[in-house]
């Protein structure tokens, strides 16, 4: 995955916190910046291994600089693992951001006195993964186990229907979830 400064690039493999708490963070989004950037160069020195393709990814932009999805993600590159530290615990995106600089100075703690291998083992839980396989239109659509597979197109809209119940996000889905079952409709209209 290719990150990006703008918009917010998230991992794939973690879940969005659906409730926001707020925090007790004093710092501004310029030292918070700082304090993140501080931090990756203190945990190369330390670690002897250099931190590269760093990108910090958010929704700020020039003339948003409280977005709605406060989240913020810190992408690098660090002894052959491809990393992402992702927070959107908290409303305010200095305060997300000031939470990694936290994580990344815990990994230099456990640095100081577990070593190199316990942090390349907890850098692994970060790892940037690939997206997971895509699922076909009948797994999605729960349509696999259709006694003799004459699969409709009735068939398959009053599954999209019932489905969309509880994917929706104005009914507790998410907007991923809907989006594969639209997909998946798609895809089933169309070969049928």
């Amino acid at each position: 995955m290719t990150a990006t400064a703008y918009p917010l690039t998230w991992p794939q493999n973690m879940p969005r916190t659906k409730g926001r708490v707020s925090s007790r963070f004093k710092t501004g989004l310029n030292a918070a910046i700082k304090n993140v950037r501080g931090a990756l160069t203190l945990f190369a020195n330390d670690s002897g291994k250099a931190v590269k393709d760093i990108v910090i990814s958010s929704n700020v932009s020039l003339g948003v600089d409280k977005p709605s999805d406060p989240g913020v993600a810190v992408w690098f590159t660090w002894d052959g693992l491809s990393v992402c530290i992702a927070v959107d615990r908290y409303p305010k995106v200095e305060d997300n951001l000031q939470a990694i600089y936290m994580i990344i100075d815990a990994r230099r703690t456990e640095l100081r006195h577990g070593g190199l291998n316990i942090v390349r083992a907890t850098f692994t839980g970060f790892a940037a993964l690939p997206a997971p396989a895509r699922k076909s239109w009948q797994e999605v659509l729960r349509l696999t186990n259709v006694p003799g597979h004459n699969i409709d197109r009735e068939m398959v809209e009053q599954a999209f229907r019932e489905l969309a119940k509880g994917a929706h996000p104005d009914r507790g889905g998410s907007e991923t979830a809907m989006a594969e079952l639209n997909i998946a409709r798609d895809e089933a209209l169309k070969e049928l």
